[in-house]
C-alpha cells in the first residue's frame, strides 16, 4: 500500500507537470499562429483569445494522452534509476503487480480523454469555425464608425463617415471608395441615410453628391453628379455551411446519410474512439519500457517513447485516411493497431518477467544461455 500510494502521488504530480508544460507550448504556438491570422485579416483580433482557448480545449485529449504516457515513463524510470524497483522486486512482487495501480490512476484520465475526444473536440472546432465565419461574413455597416476609415470584409470598399446616427439611420459627410475589376470609383456626399430592404439587405443612400470613376490621368475618367446614390453594405444573410466531420457531434456522425458522408463520418469515429484506446495502449507499453539498469541510469526509454508515440499516432491517422477514402472498412481498421499495441505491451512485460524467453537467445547445455 505504501508503494501504491507513492506511485499514485508521483504519477499525479508528474502528469500535472508534463501537462502544464505541453499546454504552455501549445498555447504559445497557437498565439503565434492566430495572431498571424488576425494580422492578415482572416480573424477578428478581438476574437483571438477566444480562438486560442477553443483550440487548446480541442487538443486537450491529445495533450492528456501524451502527458499520461510520458509521466508513467518518467516515474518508473526514476524508480529503476534510484533502485526503488529493486525493493519492489525484493518484496516478492513482479512487474505485473505494477499494472493494477498504474491502471487505477490512468483509468479516470482515459475516461476524461474519451469525453474530450467525443464531445469537447467537435464543440471547440464548431465554435472556432462559427467565429471565423461570422467575421468573414460580417456586413460592412458593422465596420463603419464615425470619424474613421474602415475597410469592408472583402477589401473591396472603404468607408468614411464623419457623423453617424444609428437610431435615426442618418449619416453625414460620407466617403465611399469602390474597387472592382481594376476600376476605382469614389463617391462623396454631405448627407445620406441607411436604407433597410427586404430580405435583410442594407444600403447607404448618398444624397446630392459627386462620383468619380476611373483614374484622373486616363481618358475614361468621369465626374458625375447625382441626386441619390445607393451602395450596398450588407447582402442577404448567408446560410451557415454544413459542419465538417471534425465538427459533427456523435449523433450527427451516426445520423448523417449519403454515400459521400458515410466514410468520412466513420473515419472521424475511428479517430475519436481510437484516442482513449491509444492512451491505454501507451500506458501498458510504458510499464515494461521504463526498465533502466540502475548502474547505467540512462534515459534511452524516452527516445523509444517518442518513436512509439509517433508511429502509433501516424498509424491511427493513416487508418483514418484509408477509412475516409473507402479503401478499408472501419471494423477492419479499428482493431489491428490497438491489438498490436496490446501485444507489444504483453511481449515486453513477459520479457521483463523472464528474459530467457527472448526468441533470439539460444539455450545451451547446462542451463546457460547465450547473449
Amino acid at each position: 500500500m505504501i508503494f501504491h500510494q507513492a506511485l499514485r502521488r508521483e504519477l499525479s504530480y508528474t502528469t500535472g507537470g508534463v501537462f502544464l508544460v505541453l499546454v504552455t507550448i501549445m498555447v504559445t504556438t497557437l498565439v503565434i499562429r492566430i495572431l498571424g491570422f488576425a494580422a492578415n485579416g482572416a480573424v477578428n483580433p478581438e476574437d483571438a483569445v477566444v480562438l486560442i482557448a477553443l483550440a487548446t480545449l480541442g487538443y486537450l485529449a491529445v495533450l492528456l494522452t501524451v502527458s499520461l504516457f510520458v509521466a508513467t515513463l518518467i516515474v518508473l524510470v526514476r524508480w529503476y534509476k534510484d533502485s526503488e524497483m529493486i525493493v519492489w522486486f525484493a518484496s516478492g512482487l513482479s512487474i505485473t503487480n505494477l499494472i493494477r495501480p498504474v491502471l487505477q490512476f490512468a483509468t479516470p484520465l482515459i475516461i476524461i480523454i474519451a469525453l474530450l475526444a467525443l464531445f469537447v473536440w467537435p464543440w471547440a472546432n464548431r465554435e472556432s469555425t462559427l467565429i471565423s465565419q461570422r467575421f468573414q461574413q460580417r456586413d460592412d455597416v458593422s465596420m463603419v464608425s464615425a470619424g474613421q476609415f474602415k475597410e469592408s470584409a472583402k477589401a473591396e470598399r472603404v468607408f468614411f463617415i464623419e457623423e453617424l446616427d444609428i437610431d435615426k439611420g442618418e449619416v453625414k459627410n460620407i466617403f465611399v471608395a469602390d474597387s472592382k475589376n481594376g476600376k476605382l470609383s469614389v463617391a462623396v456626399s454631405s448627407t445620406g441615410y441607411i436604407q433597410n430592404s427586404e430580405g435583410g439587405e442594407k444600403s447607404i443612400v448618398l444624397k446630392k453628391g459627386r462620383r468619380y470613376e476611373g483614374q484622373p490621368t486616363q481618358p475614361d475618367f468621369r465626374i458625375l453628379e447625382f441626386e441619390e446614390y445607393s451602395t450596398k453594405i450588407r447582402s442577404k444573410e448567408a446560410l451557415a455551411p454544413a459542419p465538417r466531420d471534425r465538427e459533427k457531434t456523435i449523433t450527427e456522425l451516426f445520423t448523417t446519410t449519403g454515400p459521400e458522408a458515410i466514410n468520412p463520418n466513420r473515419a472521424e469515429l475511428l479517430w475519436r474512439i481510437g484516442l482513449p484506446l491509444m492512451a491505454l495502449g501507451l500506458v501498458l507499453i510504458a510499464i515494461p519500457l521504463a526498465y533502466v539498469n540502475p548502474r547505467l541510469g540512462n534515459y534511452t526509454a524516452m527516445l523509444y517513447a517518442v518513436l512509439i508515440y509517433l508511429i502509433y499516432s501516424n498509424l491511427l491517422n493513416l487508418a483514418q485516411n484509408f477509412v475516409s477514402q473507402g479503401k478499408i472498412s472501419v471494423f477492419a481498421a479499428i482493431w489491428p493497431i490497438h491489438l498490436l499495441a496490446f501485444l507489444i505491451a504483453f511481449a515486453l512485460i513477459r520479457n521483463r518477467i523472464n528474459p530467457s524467453l527472448k526468441w533470439w537467445q539460444r539455450q545451451l547445455p547446462g542451463g546457460f544461455t547465450s547473449k
